[in-house]
């Protein structure tokens, strides 16, 4: 169980990682970029 959750929990700060970085490599398109920012942020909130 303390496996399972410890995975859970690195692979939350990876998707976090990527997603950030993810954005900053997608500056240039503002429309895309807006709505995945827009739809991640309402599901992970």
């Amino acid at each position: 169980m303390v496996f399972t959750v410890y995975t859970i929990e690195m692979a939350y700060a990876r998707m976090r990682e990527l997603q950030d970085l993810a954005n900053r490599s997608r500056a240039h398109q503002p429309t895309a970029a807006s709505k995945r920012a827009d739809k991640k942020h309402a599901k992970k909130r």
